[in-house]
């Protein structure tokens, strides 16, 4: 399984990204999707999780009211849309897929690439 993430970038504190991640799988309805974030020297951090069937959301506190998980089953695509961005959300962001909506990144088995989110002040 291959996970690919994108959208990220450099953008003002205040500012909004989407990033997105193409699971290149169709056998996902059981499956949840997540994403994680990770400054250099750092533990990689649970930002937010959506069970692919049913939709259900889960989302860090550092992140309810700003940043919104969702897919859209027909692309097969995992979104996060990241808004009123400050400058600690700078990290690589990593799109992870599991079978629970685990805060702990050992409980995911398949990760993407990461792509980089940059929040100047």
């Amino acid at each position: 399984v291959q996970l690919q993430a994108s959208g990220g970038g450099l953008v003002q504190a205040g500012g909004s990204l989407r990033l997105s991640c193409v699971p290149n799988s169709r056998t996902l309805s059981s499956s949840v999707m997540a994403w994680f974030r990770q400054d250099p020297g750092k533990e990689r951090e649970f930002v937010a999780a959506i069970r692919w069937g049913r939709g259900s959301t889960y989302y860090a506190d550092s992140v309810k009211g700003r940043f919104t998980i969702s897919r859209d089953t027909a692309k097969n695509t995992l979104y996060l849309q990241m808004n009123s961005l400050k400058p600690e959300d700078t990290a690589t962001y990593y799109c992870a897929r599991g079978t629970s909506p685990e805060h702990a990144p050992g409980a995911y088995t398949y990760w993407g690439q990461g792509t980089l989110v940059t929040v100047s002040s």
